[in-house]
């Protein structure tokens, strides 16, 4: 893999060519998809969250379906990329369900914790662009393989631990507030951040070989499964922190 981001990889547009010049995929076109996603995310983020207000006990319906529903939908973009178009905004909407009743929660816990998340969110974005585009970080083979590594290796820690829940067995200090917890989200969150500039290189990489109009909603759809990941990331760490 090119990226961390498993729906990022340089093999999902190196055998396509845009045979016709005038539809090939655009950075500007990518970040058009990009801003789409997002509105569509947050139309259901505001939906879920207010379900949420006025009925606490009634959105687990809400989570399960943004949960589940937005990781099939993301399985099926990452094998068949063509159907982007349609699948990404589906993405979209089923996260903005699962991130409004989850968000709603963290605030009920922790007051104001959800716009801290999503300022910094924005903030790492944005600076991570600026500093991509200056040149300052260098996506040469070995960064990416080592971002790849580091988000395989935190995945695959996340599915012991969700697999060991079932059977009492937990990864020490991985969800607790002790500071090496706190130290251990925080290297979550900078991989996941990290993972932010190999999109960026994905994305100008795949505008550059002139790949086919529809992989700007592809790069617009992994830009987004990242920006959630940090975001959740980014929420543990800030509830972590609030909880001492």
């Amino acid at each position: 893999m090119r990226s961390g981001n498993p729906s990022l990889k340089t093999e999902a547009f190196e055998k396509f060519k845009s045979s016709d010049m005038g539809r090939k995929m655009t950075i500007q076109g990518t970040v058009n998809k990009t801003f789409i996603l997002l509105l569509l995310l947050l139309v259901t983020f505001v939906y879920s969250w207010n379900q949420f207000v006025s009925n606490p006990n009634g959105v687990l319906p809400l989570i399960l379906v943004g949960a589940i529903g937005g990781l099939i939908v993301g399985l099926i973009t990452v094998f068949v990329p063509k159907i982007s178009p349609f699948t990404a905004p589906i993405y979209a909407l089923l996260e903005g369900l699962f991130l409004g009743a989850i968000s709603a929660q963290y605030e009920v816990q922790y007051g104001g914790i959800v716009f801290q998340a999503v300022l910094i969110t924005i903030g790492v974005l944005l600076s991570l662009l600026v500093v991509y585009k200056s040149g300052l970080i260098k996506v040469t083979q070995n960064f990416r393989l080592g971002v790849a590594a580091a988000t395989g290796a935190i995945f695959l820690v996340y599915i012991i631990s969700f697999i060991g829940g079932f059977f009492g067995f937990e990864i020490p200090h991985l969800h607790e507030a002790t500071p090496l917890g706190i130290g251990i989200s925080v290297i979550i969150v900078i991989v996941a951040a990290l993972n932010l500039v190999l999109d960026f290189d994905f994305i100008e990489n795949a505008a550059e070989k002139q790949v086919p109009k529809y992989f700007e909603w592809y790069g617009a759809f992994g830009l987004l499964v990242t920006l959630v990941w940090l975001y959740l990331e980014i929420l543990r760490l800030l509830s972590k922190i609030r909880s001492r």
